[in-house]
């Protein structure tokens, strides 16, 4: 029966569907969903240090809201959702710990509700691992308590597909409908394209539904309504954003990233160029062993006849993954945050099978102590990743405090200007502005900061060996850390 009506409780146990008499329980607070949700928000306080200074694409978000910092160069790629995000906190406190507190329980809470969505097609212990294992991945738990957006978009994806499934079983679900509209709109708030890939399943599949149609290009346009006004309005209109964001991303096109991604997945938080040796396989082995499982999982689906639940993810994964796997040239472990929460639901179903699809208890307990052994090693290997992160990112954001620093002994401080080499990031901790005159955060001209040069603090900064800019290169030159400081003549040790 096309239903699943003939699936029992005995075969639901080993599919991960609930059987059709199990419809879900009115309960606010699910005990497993709230156990991962739990331990998610408890392991980003514990092992990524709240006092992490923010990192480069942070200062640029948080700096749109700051009360203490000038706001830096807003690219054409980005959108404005993460820096309202954390407005409540940034724009009156300056502490970063604070911050990232906030920032654990709103995420915690976030992927929650997320994987509550899908109580009414997955069985809740299944539910609960497809979570704990998007949760205990070790990209998740370090851009978890960070001002990106990525996560976002990972939580809203997983809300808008399992709201989506909910409609179309019940087309008087209210809660479910505000749930595609959210879930929508949290993704394209956050990151407008990566909403639409995601969502391009789910498009096709409401085709013949108008008013679920209607009701995602609605979220869709809700999200992405300051993104598209702002090109309007800064950028030269929307195919000039569009056209700026691709040339800044290095030019959409058919750039074939595996490779790269696997080089990431060692702790790399931006591979580009990714010329780095790939890490030991026992680190990206899962990264392998996702299709396989998830194909499991959609097999098991088919067979139970209840494939749409599992199916419709894959296909959102597949088509939210395209764009980084395929049309950019280089690598972040963040950018594949969103196919991860989706694939985590076929890969728990691929694992709940293998746990039960042995016969006999003893076959099963061989199966469970497999299963549970290699979850505990995979568990370990992203802690052990999690650690390398986390002290390479402690490192470059100690360096830039300070030269940050050594700049205000300088005399370089608020109100101040800084270009040049890591600006963006290292005038954020000065209490600095930034801005550059090339690259791909143009946002001024040489003429203008020579101008700038005689009514504020101006230091241009440069890697050791680097010619400086030709209007600098006359300006007295200080050893800053690792980099070397021209300091306008304006400014006078000191001062």
């Amino acid at each position: 029966m096309a239903d699943g009506s003939n699936v029992t409780t005995t075969d639901a146990s080993r599919t991960g569907f609930p059987p059709p008499t199990a419809r879900t329980r009115r309960r606010w607070v699910e005990p497993w969903l709230a156990a991962v949700a739990g331990a998610f928000t408890l392991a980003q306080l514990v092992l990524v240090r709240p006092d992490l200074g923010l990192g480069w694409d942070e200062t640029v978000y948080v700096s749109q809201v700051s009360g203490q910092v000038p706001a830096a160069f807003f690219s054409a790629p980005r959108a404005r959702g993460i820096s309202l995000l954390v407005a409540p906190i940034a724009s009156w406190s300056d502490s970063t710990a604070l911050l990232r507190v906030y920032l654990a329980v709103l995420s915690g809470l976030a992927l929650y509700f997320a994987l509550r969505a899908w109580r009414a097609h997955v069985m809740p212990r299944v539910l609960a691992l497809a979570g704990a294992l998007f949760a205990s991945l070790w990209v998740t738990l370090f851009y978890g308590p960070q001002a990106m957006p990525n996560y976002w978009v990972a939580v809203g994806a997983l809300a808008c597909v399992g709201c989506f499934l909910r409609v179309r079983a019940n087309a008087g679900d209210r809660v479910a409908w505000w749930g595609v509209f959210a879930g929508a709109a949290l993704m394209a708030w956050m990151r407008p394209m990566d909403a639409v890939y995601v969502v391009l399943p789910l498009l096709v599949l409401a085709l013949r539904r108008p008013r679920l149609l209607a009701v995602l290009a609605a979220g869709l346009l809700a999200g992405a309504g300051e993104w598209v006004t702002e090109a309007y309005v800064s950028y030269g209109g929307l195919a000039q954003r569009l056209s700026d964001a691709s040339r800044i991303q290095g030019g959409l096109g058919l750039h074939p990233a595996f490779s790269d991604q696997v080089r990431s997945l060692g702790g790399r938080t931006l591979c580009r160029p990714c010329t780095v040796s790939a890490p030991n396989p026992l680190v990206t082995l899962w990264w392998f062993a996702l299709p396989v499982l998830a194909a499991l999982g959609a097999v098991t689906a088919v067979r139970a006849r209840r494939a749409l639940p599992v199916l419709l993810p894959l296909a959102c994964a597949v088509t939210a993954a395209v764009p980084y796997l395929f049309l950019l040239g280089y690598a972040a472990p963040r950018f594949l945050l969103p196919p991860y929460a989706l694939l985590a639901l076929p890969v728990a179903h691929g694992l709940a099978h293998l746990v039960g699809a042995p016969r006999g208890r003893t076959g099963r307990t061989v199966a469970m102590s497999l299963v549970a052994g290699c979850l505990a090693g995979h568990v370990a290997v992203q802690y052990v990743v999690l650690e390398h992160t986390l002290r390479s990112s402690a490192a470059d954001r100690d360096n830039w405090s300070r030269t940050a620093s050594a700049l205000h002994t300088l005399g370089v401080r608020p109100p101040c200007l800084l270009s040049g080499y890591e600006a963006v990031p290292i005038a954020f901790y000065a209490g600095c502005g930034s801005a550059q005159a090339g690259g791909h955060d143009t946002s001024t001209s040489a003429a203008a900061l020579v101008r700038a040069a005689h009514r504020t603090s101006l230091a241009v900064l440069a890697q050791p060996g680097d010619r400086p800019p030709a209007y600098a290169r006359t300006w007295s030159v200080e050893r800053v850390g690792a980099l070397r400081a021209y300091v306008a003549p304006f400014v006078r040790q000191g001062r």
